[in-house]
């Protein structure tokens, strides 16, 4: 016998609460990247970084597009965030003339950006 019918349950929802936006106080202008500004905007932020995975360092490939390597040294492609990344329009200024800045659909795109060299594994 089935004793679930007629019962309801509530099953918790994973609930994010508001964080603030680090970085951007009340009255700052921002500037929205998204697509290949988007991209270089997440590559420079990394390019530097130390380790491996998501959270470690950047690479640019010939082709235009930006990838990490994870643990076992396999490359993964990086997609920006449909929504685009929030940046102070004083530090989104560099990256005026690419596609995906402030909504445009025009512009540069990675293809001739000189690489950086990646690791062989």
């Amino acid at each position: 016998m089935d004793d679930t019918v007629g019962r309801n349950v509530n099953y918790p929802t994973a609930t994010n609460p508001p964080q603030a936006k680090r970085g951007l106080s009340t009255g700052q202008k921002v500037a929205v990247l998204a697509g290949a500004a988007a991209l270089y905007y997440l590559y420079k932020q990394r390019k530097n970084a130390q380790g491996a995975g998501p959270n470690g360092k950047y690479y640019l490939s010939k082709n235009g597009r930006v990838y990490y390597r994870d643990n076992q040294g396999r490359a993964h492609w990086v997609t920006p965030p449909q929504e685009g990344i929030r940046v102070p329009e004083s530090e989104a200024q560099q990256y005026r003339d690419f596609q995906g800045y402030n909504g445009r659909s025009t512009g540069r795109d990675l293809t001739n950006i000189a690489p950086q060299e990646a690791p062989a594994y």
